[in-house]
């Protein structure tokens, strides 16, 4: 049997997908649903009950919540972060520039 070896730049490798704000909040949605206590905590920060919240998935106004409440919030930030293997960093630049004025 023969095999042939490539060269390093003929194998292509998966890199980890660009985050980008959608992609964080359905982060911080999902450690939020597995954590009801602070699931709780957001609805109050947010304003939302059960029906509003579910109606709510999905658009802008939930997204910057989310967003706003983990950026807000270190441990949850750190647990989000830790849990989707992205550093802080990544995570306060994406929200720093949905919320930079100018």
């Amino acid at each position: 049997m023969h095999y042939e070896t490539r060269k390093a730049g003929g194998v292509k490798r998966e890199d980890k997908p660009v985050l980008d704000a959608v992609a964080l909040a359905d982060l911080c949605l999902q450690y939020l649903a597995e954590n009801p206590e602070e699931l709780a905590n957001f609805m109050g920060y947010g304003g939302y009950d059960p029906e509003g919240l579910r109606r709510s998935v999905g658009s802008p106004q939930l997204r910057a919540g989310l967003l706003d409440y983990v950026a807000e919030n270190e441990p949850i930030l750190l647990a989000v972060c830790a849990n989707a293997a992205i550093s802080p960093e990544s995570f306060m630049r994406i929200w720093h520039r949905l919320n930079r004025t100018l």
